[in-house]
């Protein structure tokens, strides 16, 4: 190693410092985010290759959305660099005298990347890039879904609560009635046979004539019944009817979001073996491949364990014990996810054989009698397991040999 060249990054701008192989500061200042100034710093990388004959070191902080625009230039540019957790590089840099600077922070995690074996990121393709962004929209777009549903909850029981019992409240159908019929007079305003035709039209969902029909003689009936807290030209019945439309279209985007997503997966080679995993569809597989990114960055199935923050902490001093917890300092995506997967392959056990829910029952029972999230965590760091060896020996699920 010859130069250093490391980066405390910020809205827009970094600091920038260039280490040479005596420890020696012999640049320092900051570096725009623009393209004239990442020209710059890529004439003078070239500089330091000409003297030293091979590439500086680069190291920098992840900063979410600040540090990407680095990220990118060093892929476009094919210069390996080291990205650093923050968590990762406070413990590294600290010291017991507290005097943090962007300037320091920068001469810190120079000075440091002489003594520290960092993990270099090679460029490559960024299809696990698109995948995390298509990853997080997904999640952005369910909980924004689910303030859309309470919402819609709260106005409807002003305006016409007995639909909530008539239909599923995630239907399509139930959506569309709800906008045609917000309330229960502008039911009684039509025959049982325009309310029939109207919901046939309304729903993509084939429903008879028979059925349609059953569906307006159960509306009219609760349309008489109902006595709303507001009349039907109140302003209520425009909000019933916007929540329910930007519910239908939440839910557009959410599967819009997946079908990309399983475009860009259908290039990896992890995609098939995940499928292979009983429990495991294209949804999830995709989301698991996005949250997990390349596997093949971590050698150990442990090292994944920390990534998703399944790992165990513990603490003990002198004659004090606590019992012991998982860490949740990993990715809280992936955590959810994989807890989320456990509880589909428990709920699907009778489709099939799956050693993970074989493994959850042995749980459960005497003598080791482990309450429901224990072992749950305990399946995941087994399903976890198991995904690191399928995909990095190449091999799909089969129960006869996971068994």
């Amino acid at each position: 190693m010859k130069h250093v060249i490391a980066f405390d990054v910020s809205m827009g701008k970094s600091y920038m410092v260039i280490y040479n192989s005596a420890q020696k500061c012999e640049y320092e200042g900051d570096i725009l985010h623009t393209r004239p100034s990442f020209n710059w710093l890529k004439d003078k990388v070239e500089e330091i290759i000409q003297v030293d004959g091979e590439q500086p070191s680069i190291v920098f902080e992840s900063t979410g959305v600040y540090s990407r625009p680095l990220e990118r230039f060093f892929r476009e540019s094919s210069l390996p660099y080291c990205l650093l957790n923050p968590l990762e590089a406070k413990k590294q840099c600290d010291s017991l005298r507290i005097h943090k600077t962007d300037r320091s922070d920068a001469h810190r995690l120079a000075l440091t990347h002489f003594k520290e074996n960092r993990r270099v990121e090679t460029p490559g393709d960024d299809v696990h890039q698109q995948l995390k962004s298509l990853s997080r929209l997904y999640d952005e777009l369910d909980k924004e879904l689910s303030m859309t549903r309470n919402r819609l909850h709260k106005v409807l029981q002003l305006t016409f609560p007995e639909l909530d019992t008539l239909f599923s409240s995630k239907s399509e159908l139930f959506l569309q009635i709800v906008q045609l019929f917000p309330h229960p007079d502008l039911v009684l305003a039509h025959s049982k046979t325009v309310i029939k035709n109207k919901i046939i039209h309304r729903t993509r969902k084939r429903l008879s004539k028979l059925q349609a029909e059953q569906k307006a003689i159960e509306l009219l009936e609760a349309a008489r019944n109902s006595y709303p807290a507001v009349h039907s030209m109140d302003v209520v019945c425009d909000q019933v009817r916007l929540y329910a439309q930007r519910y239908l279209d939440i839910n557009e985007q959410k599967e819009d979001c997946i079908t990309k997503m399983m475009v860009f997966a259908q290039e990896l080679e992890e995609y098939p073996i995940l499928l292979s995993i009983p429990g495991i569809g294209p949804n999830t597989a995709v989301r698991l491949i996005a949250e997990i990114g390349n596997i093949h960055r971590f050698t150990t199935h442990k090292q994944l364990n920390a990534y998703a923050g399944i790992d165990i902490r513990r603490f003990q001093s002198g004659k004090t014990f606590y019992r012991d917890k998982i860490n949740k300092r990993g990715n809280k995506h992936l955590r959810k996810l994989l807890y989320l997967i456990i509880q589909n392959m428990i709920k699907q056990r009778r489709f099939g054989h799956n050693h993970i829910v074989n493994y959850y029952d042995k749980l459960k029972m005497q003598p080791y009698n482990k309450c429901h999230k224990v072992a749950s965590i305990a399946c995941v760091n087994k399903l976890l397991k198991n995904i690191f060896f399928l995909i990095t020996h190449h091999v799909t699920y089969d129960f006869r040999l996971a068994a």
